[in-house]
């Protein structure tokens, strides 16, 4: 019975979109020289409360497109929120003129090179994907 329990998990592990089960992590360059932020800092600077690092520096948030599931896993994580609410979120923001919404990169490589050479940029990407351009400032978990 154990055995069938174990490959019942393996199988539906195996079935799961890749994404989903990756632990999405916050990541600014690894030249920035910031070493962490709070999970209240990334959430006011992902929703344009903050317009700047703690370092001074403006901050240059990079989300990925809309419908981009590890999108959908980052804000869930991050604010409890699913993609309709943030994208109600930003059209009253933005046409208030309150605050511009992050900068859409084109997929995860983009978004790790934006990250790595723009200066205050920060952005979010599967745990798997971060390399040497780039520091891990705040994990965020499995979904």
């Amino acid at each position: 019975m154990a055995k069938l329990r174990t490959l019942l998990f393996a199988l539906l592990a195996l079935l799961a979109p890749t994404s989903v089960l990756a632990e999405v992590v916050v990541v600014v360059g690894a030249g920035s020289g910031i070493k962490s932020l709070t999970q209240d800092e990334v959430i006011n600077i992902f929703l344009g409360r903050y317009r700047k690092l703690p370092s001074g520096i403006l901050a240059r948030p990079y989300d990925l497109p809309a419908g981009d599931e590890l999108r959908t896993v980052f804000y869930r994580k991050l604010v409890d929120k699913n993609p309709a609410e943030i994208s109600a979120y930003w059209a009253r923001l933005y046409f208030s003129g309150k605050a511009k919404p992050p900068e859409v990169s084109s997929s995860v490589q983009e978004m790790i090179k934006a990250v790595a050479t723009v200066e205050g940029a920060i952005g979010y990407v599967e745990r798997r994907q971060v390399d040497e351009r780039v520091r891990i400032v705040l994990p965020l978990g499995n979904p």
